[in-house]
């Protein structure tokens, strides 16, 4: 298959980035290319879906991954997996071996190791510059379930309908399950025996970049993970900051320490992302200094400032988050610029996982989360919105009949896909959300 015919298979199947901001995985296969990239460095504590779904289906998506990496004429296809992953690996080296263009780079257990940015350094020893996409690079890169979807679409003509999601934390018992897209969080979690304390809050995508969401919230295609952890948690607590409370603690506390800004992955390889030099002038209220806040913009908002680094408990991540949203809404975007020298500390600074655990409290949680079976739901409600770029747009109305796999939504204009009906039933209501009863 040409790579015309992969972008379009992958746009009418509705594939995007499995994780993340769900970019649009057509629109990634690009010209210029010479890198092609597997991300199975599993960035947040506490997930394991990747890494087990590589397992489990190490020849359909190595054979993916080759397969695009020939339509693309790239010269590497290469597997960037952590050496802790023994099993993972025991699974996927003897298929390598068929493969003449795929390759394994081996990551130490550090975070982020997912950070596109970062990876693509740790493997192909490239910077990506500041403001710039990893295409400028010559690298493109997937995690594992984008891949594995993008096998289904293009081998067995099945488009997204369903998710792989752990679910731990407070959870009687603890799986990694696949469910419909639009299930509610709720129904999935009581589906695991339910909670192990009333008084709790669930945290999807991770411990560091994840946000809180509630019960009535649905799995979309970029949900990988639901922690169920008590409301007095510090990773629960650290979500619900106030920015504005935030600001003034730090305009008392914050020592100058630079801790944020040394121990910075993004600054560590050259990014002017200078934490200590924004809580600077964020604590002096000092709006003269305009390029502490302009450099926000390279932030990728890992946290380790604020959950590693800070010995006052303060919070740049969040207040650098809020000043990214605000340069955003005034139409300020990041310019492209020379990374600086990688920092002769770096490898003395990256931040080991199972320190991280510890710090955010989260060792009790940290144990093998096994397989469980696949759900299934009676009522899906399906945002249009689940990537970046336009909306889907309905192609169903209320009381339309459809079946499990139809197409319910095209792809709108520009950077768009299809949304599929995870389940057979009846539009119930057609919004910015599609709802759909069996």
């Amino acid at each position: 298959m040409d790579l015309d015919a992969i972008k379009s298979k992958l746009q009418a199947c509705g594939i995007v980035g499995a994780g993340g901001a769900g970019f649009p995985s057509y629109a990634k296969l690009a010209c210029g290319a010479d890198t092609l990239l597997l991300n199975c460095a599993e960035c947040e504590p506490l997930l394991s879906l990747h890494r087990g779904l590589l397992a489990e289906k190490s020849l359909e998506i190595i054979t993916a991954f080759s397969e695009i990496g020939k339509a693309l004429g790239v010269k590497k296809c290469i597997i960037g997996i952590k050496r802790a992953y023994k099993s993972t690996l025991d699974a996927i080296t003897p298929v390598v071996k068929n493969f003449d263009n795929v390759e394994i780079k081996l990551l130490r257990e550090v975070y982020p190791a997912g950070d596109e940015i970062v990876l693509i350094y740790q493997t192909t020893g490239r910077v990506v510059s500041p403001g710039a996409l990893p295409i400028s690079a010559g690298v493109i890169v997937y995690n594992v379930e984008t891949v594995y979807n993008a096998y289904l679409a293009l081998h067995e003509d099945t488009p997204v309908t369903t998710k792989l999601v752990i679910v731990t934390g407070e959870v009687k018992n603890p799986r990694t399950v696949r469910v419909p897209l639009g299930m509610e969080t709720g129904e999935v979690i009581a589906r695991c025996g339910g909670t192990l304390t009333d008084d709790f809050a669930i945290v999807s995508g991770g411990a560091m970049m994840g946000k809180i969401v509630s019960v009535s919230d649905v799995v979309t295609k970029t949900t990988n993970a639901l922690l169920v952890l008590p409301q007095n948690h510090a990773v629960v607590k650290s979500k619900l900051r106030n920015a504005k409370i935030d600001a003034r603690r730090a305009a008392s506390a914050c020592c100058q320490c630079r801790m944020c800004t040394d121990l910075c992955p993004r600054h560590l390889l050259g990014y002017p992302i200078d934490p200590a030099r924004f809580m600077r002038a964020v604590s002096n209220k000092d709006g003269r200094d305009t390029q502490a806040y302009v450099n926000a913009l390279y932030c990728s908002g890992c946290g380790v400032c604020e959950a590693y680094s800070c010995m006052q408990g303060l919070s740049p991540r969040l207040l650098l988050d809020v000043a990214k949203r605000q340069l955003r809404a005034g139409g300020i975007k990041p310019e492209v610029c020379e990374p600086a020298p990688i920092a002769a500390t770096r490898d003395a600074r990256r931040v080991p996982m199972a320190r991280l655990a510890a710090r955010l409290g989260l060792e009790k949680y940290d144990k093998k989360v096994p397989r469980g079976e696949d759900f299934t739901t009676r009522r899906v409600r399906l945002p249009l919105s689940m990537h970046i770029g336009a909306p889907s747009v309905p192609v169903v109305k209320a009381g339309d009949t459809v079946v499990a796999g139809q197409t319910v939504a095209q792809a709108g204009k520009g950077l768009s896909v299809a949304l599929h009906s995870p389940i057979s039933g009846r539009v119930k209501l057609v919004a910015n959300e599609i709802v759909i009863e069996n």
